[in-house]
């Protein structure tokens, strides 16, 4: 069993033989300030930068405010939600925190931070870069007290530099955290770790890129096939007999799909050795010269492969428009239905075999 206490009615809990703590349930770690946090701000302090260390640790403060918020949310008010928040913070070490003013209309906010931790590993250290984590925090919590896209902390007092705690006015931004980083990458003041950033940008956009291109490519190809399906659907080839094909047409027959349907059925007769190839018109209602021309292409096509057409189904007023247009079917079998073609095609095929 770990030894448990209640601070500021928070139950915290210390497991020393798994070497766990947790504050209210959630795992939580202790560090001297004055050393470990002073040590660990330090350093990445002169790897980065005093500017970029502020804008990266206002961002971090800024993208950690969603239980902040739960609690504040919790409240009859805004603030006595940022009240209960303030005693969390305050128990767990933070400093105390002080809401001076919060007003929607002209959406501002002061904030004070008494013995923050931050200001205090500065002064342990002999730095004065300022506490741009709890202002990053107070920016994310502000942003959505107001409902605007971007807020942005100023401080305004510093406790590093000897004033009696650290002070923050909080406004709505239209320079978000992202462009104040942007600025800073194209200004003089970019380093390697802004490079290294730029690339990693560069790099994440360039897979989002291709991650597009692959999904439009895949679109394509779908609508490729699906296109083919229609066509196969809308110009139906069927093999109703060894050697005899049938293929049906249907509404108007253009450049386009007549140049599909003699690929297809040319196509078809080769694999499939037909010798005949019966076509029909029981579901074409108009013919015009255009359409004639198509349809004689076709059969003198599929005579040179060998195969006889046979045209069946043609309506009265399709043979009614083929006499006036001066369509000479003389020399092509022509037949009511298809069921007579077929059985013409099937005595063929006995007479030829005897």
């Amino acid at each position: 069993m770990g030894d448990k206490i209640s601070v500021g009615g928070i139950d915290v809990e210390w497991d020393a033989e798994k070497g766990v703590c947790t504050w209210a349930g959630s795992p939580a770690v202790t560090m001297w300030t004055k050393s470990s946090i002073a040590g660990l701000l330090s350093g990445f302090h002169r790897m980065v930068g005093t500017e970029r260390f502020r804008l990266a640790l206002h961002g971090g403060g800024r993208d950690s405010t969603d239980e902040d918020w739960a609690v504040i949310a919790a409240g009859p008010t805004f603030e006595k939600g940022f009240e209960a928040l303030a005693a969390i913070a305050s128990s767990a070490g933070w400093g105390r925190w002080e809401l001076v003013v919060a007003d929607l209309k002209t959406g501002e906010a002061r904030v004070r931070v008494h013995n923050g931790w931050e200001s205090m590993a500065q002064r342990a250290i002999e730095a004065d870069w300022g506490s741009a984590y709890v202002g990053g925090k107070f920016a994310g919590i502000f942003q959505r007290y107001f409902g605007v896209p971007s807020c942005w902390a100023e401080q305004t007092a510093f406790a590093s530099k000897g004033d009696a705690y650290d002070e923050f006015v909080i406004r709505a931004s239209e320079r978000s955290l992202e462009d104040r980083l942007d600025a800073l990458f194209h200004s003089d003041q970019a380093t390697k770790a802004d490079l290294a950033v730029a690339l990693e940008r560069v790099r994440k956009e360039v897979e989002e890129r291709s991650l597009a291109e692959r999904e439009l490519r895949e679109k394509l190809e779908l609508i490729a096939r699906q296109e083919e399906a229609i066509r196969e659907l809308s110009t139906p080839i069927i093999e109703v007999w060894d050697g005899v094909l049938t293929l049906p047409l249907f509404g108007v027959v253009d450049s386009q799909r007549a140049a599909e349907m003699m690929e297809r059925l040319l196509d078809a007769i080769t694999k499939k050795v037909a010798t005949y190839a019966i076509i029909d018109l029981t579901g074409v209602d108009i013919v015009d010269t255009s359409t004639a021309d198509h349809i004689g292409r076709l059969v003198r096509a599929a005579e040179l492969l060998g195969a006889r057409c046979i045209i069946t189904g043609i309506r009265p007023a399709v043979a009614q428009t083929m006499v006036q247009i001066g369509i000479d079917l003389t020399k092509i079998i022509t037949l009511s239905t298809l069921r007579e073609a077929l059985r013409r095609c099937m005595r063929s095929s006995e007479t030829g075999r005897k």
